[in-house]
């Protein structure tokens, strides 16, 4: 027998809040039925990124480093950094070279006691911040702080890897921000949630709970680095 000769099966916001709906053993009716599902859903993902590191949320990025400059600011939708360098002579492929940058907490980029010195950045401390608007600053964007302050402009440029925001649930004809892989989980973790609301469906709670725990530890689960872990010891130099 033939197979279809396709894969790429999804859900769009309809069909996802459909299909959660029914695991309460409810039907979506009414567009407030949809609006709550939505901010269920974006919920949702915020848990997620609480969860920890979701590789599809992955992105690379750079600053181009201005001589004396100590703050930059990051995309408002970053989450936090994972790796970062400081790369030189970034306009030449030859002469390029990526130089491991530390990263530092608040307590000891404070006690640092000149912040405008500057040369090579060696550290790096990132205010995570909340990314929202303020109503007297404006966007409190997530940003760097870099020590010592670039000594030179055009030569250095700060390359990160970051954890960036899911994007929003949408209206009803997109499709999620997430891979296949965990379209079970959040059809999933939607009904858990929407079972804490519908007054008929708080019965299948401790179920349905049960349900997006193991489906969560099964896509979590694939969704991790596959490459062989190497840990050695880090040389001090006195």
């Amino acid at each position: 027998m033939a197979t279809t000769g396709t894969a790429t099966f999804n859900l769009d916001l309809n069909e996802l809040v459909e299909e959660a709906f029914e695991r309460c053993g409810a039907e979506l009716r009414t567009g407030y039925d949809l609006k709550t599902a939505r901010r269920s859903l974006n919920l949702l993902t915020i848990e997620w990124a609480n969860r920890g590191i979701n590789l599809w949320t992955i992105d690379q990025g750079s600053i181009a480093m201005v001589q004396g400059q100590i703050v930059y600011d990051l995309p408002v939708d970053t989450i936090d950094l994972l790796e970062q360098v400081i790369r030189t002579n970034p306009g030449t492929s030859s002469n390029q070279l990526d130089i491991n940058i530390n990263r530092i907490s608040a307590d000891t980029y404070i006690t640092i006691p000149n912040k405008n010195a500057q040369g090579r950045p060696i550290q790096v401390w990132i205010n995570r911040q909340s990314g929202a608007t303020e109503p007297t600053t404006g966007v409190a964007y997530p940003q760097i702080n870099v020590w010592p302050a670039p000594d030179q402009s055009n030569y250095y440029t700060f390359f990160y890897y970051r954890l960036r925001r899911m994007q929003d649930a949408g209206n009803g004809i997109t499709t999620q921000d997430i891979p296949f892989r965990f379209l079970p989980c959040m059809v999933a973790g939607l009904a858990y949630y929407l079972s804490l609301k519908l007054p008929n469906a708080m019965e299948r709670t401790g179920m349905l709970k049960q349900m997006y725990d193991e489906a969560w530890e099964q896509a979590a689960d694939e969704d991790r680095e596959k490459a062989p872990l190497r840990i050695a010891p880090r040389q001090m130099f006195i």
